[in-house]
């Protein structure tokens, strides 16, 4: 039989890169999401499953199959709802793992944060003692504790990831770099910090690659880093994006920082590279250039 591997945020832009790239393997492929799947980002042969990972009584009737293998992308997108925000990402992964912790599944993969670090300086390594600053990073942090408490208690196989800036194609237009790419493309001007932050952007293809190394293995039940490794500033990639697209004229320093975020935030990726003999293969030019030519095509 087809081992079956269920996504939950399966609609989302990390989860739709997994579900499409999953289909070339013989796996029984389910998603499941707060809302039904965007044209754009629908696959055939994928069963689509509609529920709030918030909602444990739904979640209870929705979730009654056996699967091998979860990938916990969900969580609500819009960090600054404190409410939502510790929701989602905290109390949805505590559902999930409660219902599953009786059910003997293979692997359970949570995506974490870079934010679960908080003001420890980087590069961050995963003994670092965390001290979230921002709800987003205080939730994944919880949902980190909780996860090792109870696959100890229970004997779940886990994998913790610690993400960095993600971008690719079809990611939503909330994020810096589709923002920059379609006020580019747009011809605008817009405004920017003044950009000196320090920050890893792995292109999305790479950390899809990962995962599937990380479902074929045997679990290791540890947490890891995941970024490229390539600590540029931000203002370096937003004169990348306008210098490839043409257009556009970015006024940096006209939005200040948030007090909250840090200057400095980029990862030690040596102990994901040696366990699993994973490196990332794309530069950030290769990448930007992908992502660009995915949202020419929508103009």
């Amino acid at each position: 039989m087809k081992k079956k591997v269920l996504v939950t945020g399966g609609t989302g832009f990390l989860g739709f890169h997994l579900l499409k790239e999953l289909k070339n393997f013989n796996y029984s492929l389910y998603s499941l999401s707060k809302k039904k799947p965007q044209k754009i980002r629908k696959i055939s042969g994928i069963k689509y499953i509609v529920c709030d990972v918030t909602n444990k009584t739904q979640l209870k009737k929705k979730l009654k199959h056996d699967f091998n293998y979860v990938i916990n992308f969900s969580g609500y997108v819009d960090h600054s709802n404190k409410s939502k925000t510790m929701n989602s990402h905290y109390y949805g992964c505590k559902n999930l793992l409660n219902i599953f912790k009786n059910k003997n599944i293979n692997h359970f993969i949570q995506i974490g944060s870079s934010l679960e670090y908080g003001s420890v300086k980087s590069p961050h390594k995963e003994n670092s003692f965390c001290r979230p600053k921002e709800n987003y990073g205080f939730a994944k942090f919880q949902a980190t504790k909780y996860l090792k408490k109870i696959g100890k208690k229970f004997n779940i196989s886990f994998t913790i990831l610690r993400l960095y800036q993600v971008y690719g194609p079809n990611q939503t237009n909330n994020r810096l770099i589709p923002i920059v790419i379609n006020s580019c493309l747009k011809d605008k001007k817009f405004s920017c910090t003044s950009g000196k932050q320090i920050r890893d952007f792995l292109y999305v293809d790479d950390l899809i690659k990962l995962i599937i190394k990380i479902i074929k293995k045997k679990p290791r039940n540890k947490i890891y880093n995941v970024g490229a490794g390539n600590k540029l500033k931000v203002k370096k990639v937003i004169e990348l994006i306008n210098k490839m697209t043409g257009s556009g004229e970015p006024l940096f320093g006209k939005i200040k920082m948030r007090k909250d975020e840090m200057n400095n935030n980029f990862p030690d990726i040596s102990k994901i590279k040696k366990e699993y003999n994973w490196k990332p293969n794309t530069n950030i030019r290769s990448g930007i250039r992908n992502t660009i030519s995915f949202y020419e095509k929508k103009f």
